[in-house]
C-alpha cells in the first residue's frame, strides 16, 4: 500500500473513531470494544507508516 493511501486510511479511521466516541457518549453503543479495536488499528497503521517513512 503506498504511503499516501495509508495516510488517507489513517485519517478516515481517525474520523470514524471520533464518530464512535461521540456516539458512545450520547448513548452507549452495543459493543464498546469496537472503540478499542479501532484505536489499535490506527496505532498499527501509524507504526507501519513510521517504519516506511521515518521522517513523518
Amino acid at each position: 500500500m503506498p504511503l499516501k493511501d495509508l495516510q488517507e486510511r489513517i485519517e478516515s479511521e481517525k474520523a470514524q473513531l471520533a464518530q464512535l466516541k461521540v456516539q458512545h457518549a450520547v448513548s452507549p453503543i452495543e459493543n464498546p470494544s469496537v472503540i478499542k479495536k479501532s484505536r489499535r488499528d490506527i496505532a498499527r497503521m501509524l507504526t507501519i507508516l513510521r517504519q516506511r517513512n521515518p521522517k513523518c
